[in-house]
C-alpha cells in the first residue's frame, strides 16, 4: 500500500471548542501513549488549539468531508453558533463532547442571571474594574481603518443539540480518556454505533451504582455541612456524612475518580435516562434522609442548603426543564 492510500485510509478528525474552558481537549492529550494509535487511524483535519487551520479552510471542504467532529463547549455566542452549523454542515458525525457542548456545562450557569446583569457586574461593578466611560462590547464599531467585529453575546447559553443536529453525546467535565478511547477505536473499527441521539461513553446506571463507599440501609441527617466544615471520614458515603454528593443523580461511567479523591460528586456526567431532571432526583434523594418530622426543624435542615440551582444543576442548567432565569415580563 503506497503513502497516499494509507493516508486514504484514515478516518478524518476534527476537534473544536465554542464556549468551554479548553479541558476537553486536553482530555483527547490525556489519552497518553494511544494518541499515537489516534494518529496512525486517523488525520486531524482540524483543531484550533494545534493546528493553524482557517475557518475559510473548513469552509472550502466538501460537504461531509470530515468523518467525526468532536465539538466542546456550549454556545454562548454568534461564532459558537456559526461554527457549530458549519462543521455539523462538513461532519459525518458530530458529537456534543463533554458536559458544555452536552448540556451546557460550567458557562450554563450564566442563565441564572440576563445578560444585562452579566455585563453589568463585569464592566461596571466589579471590585477589579475600571471603566470611566462605561464602555460596553458592540458586535460592530467603526474605526478609521474599517469595521472591527466581536461575536455577539446571546441572552442565553445554549446546548449544542439546541443549534444543531447531534449524533452522539459524551458527558464529562472532561470525558474520561477512558471512554474517549473506547468510542474512537469502535467508530475506526467500523463497529456498529448504536442509534444516533445516543449517549455514549457513559452508563445508564447512576454513580452511586458503581461507588464503592460504605451505604447504610437506613440513611438519615439532621444537618447538612459545606465540604469546609467538616473532615470527609474517606470511607462512608458522602450524603451520609451531610455532604451533599450528586452520585444519585448522575450518571456512572467516570470511574468515581472525584470520590476516590475524597471530593464528592458535582454532577459533570449529566443525569441517566430514567431521571432526567437532576434536581428533582437530589430533592427525592435528600427528602428520604431528613431525620426530623416538624415542619420547622425540617426547614431548618432545608435551610442549611446553599445555592440549590447552582449544587442540583452545576453542569445541566441550559438542557434542564427550567433552563434559564425567568423574567416576571415572561410570566404574563
Amino acid at each position: 500500500m503506497t503513502d497516499q492510500d494509507t493516508s486514504n485510509s484514515k478516518i478524518k478528525l476534527a476537534v473544536y471548542w465554542a464556549a468551554s474552558c479548553g479541558g476537553c481537549c486536553v482530555s483527547v492529550l490525556d489519552v497518553h501513549e494511544k494518541l499515537f494509535d489516534i494518529i496512525e487511524a486517523a488525520d486531524l483535519v482540524f483543531w484550533p488549539i494545534a493546528l493553524d487551520i482557517k475557518y475559510k479552510d473548513v469552509e472550502s471542504m466538501p460537504d461531509d468531508h470530515i468523518d467525526v467532529t468532536l465539538f466542546n463547549g456550549a454556545i454562548r455566542n454568534s461564532e459558537n453558533e456559526k461554527i457549530a452549523k458549519l462543521l455539523r454542515q462538513k461532519s459525518k458525525i458530530l458529537v456534543a463532547y463533554g458536559s458544555c457542548a452536552y448540556l451546557g456545562g460550567i458557562p450554563g450557569l450564566a442563565n441564572l442571571f440576563t445578560k444585562k446583569e452579566i455585563f453589568n457586574r463585569i464592566y461596571h461593578t466589579s471590585e477589579s474594574t475600571v471603566n470611566p466611560e462605561d464602555i460596553e462590547p458592540l458586535p460592530e464599531v467603526e474605526v478609521e481603518e474599517g469595521i472591527l467585529e466581536l461575536p455577539a453575546c446571546y441572552e442565553v447559553v445554549k446546548t449544542l443539540d439546541q443549534v444543531v443536529d447531534v449524533d452522539y453525546y459524551i458527558p464529562g467535565c472532561p470525558p474520561q480518556s477512558e471512554r474517549l478511547l473506547e468510542v474512537f477505536t469502535a467508530i475506526v473499527s467500523g463497529a456498529e454505533l448504536p442509534e444516533r441521539g445516543t449517549v455514549i461513553g457513559a452508563y445508564e446506571k447512576t454513580l452511586c451504582d458503581e461507588c464503592e463507599r460504605k451505604k447504610s440501609e437506613n440513611k438519615s441527617i439532621k444537618k447538612f455541612y459545606r465540604p469546609y466544615e467538616i473532615e470527609d471520614d474517606g470511607v462512608t458515603c458522602f450524603l451520609e456524612q451531610g455532604l451533599i454528593c450528586m452520585g444519585p443523580a448522575t450518571r456512572g461511567g467516570c470511574g468515581t475518580r472525584c470520590i476516590k479523591g475524597n471530593a464528592p460528586c458535582r454532577g459533570c456526567y449529566g443525569p441517566s435516562s430514567e431521571s432526567p431532571d437532576p434536581g428533582a432526583k437530589m430533592m427525592s434523594s435528600i427528602a428520604t434522609m431528613i431525620d426530623a418530622n416538624e415542619p420547622v426543624m425540617i426547614d431548618n435542615i432545608i435551610d442549611q442548603l446553599k445555592d440549590l440551582a447552582g449544587t442540583f444543576y452545576r453542569y445541566t442548567i441550559p438542557g434542564a426543564t427550567i433552563s434559564k432565569k425567568i423574567h416576571t415580563t415572561e410570566l404574563t
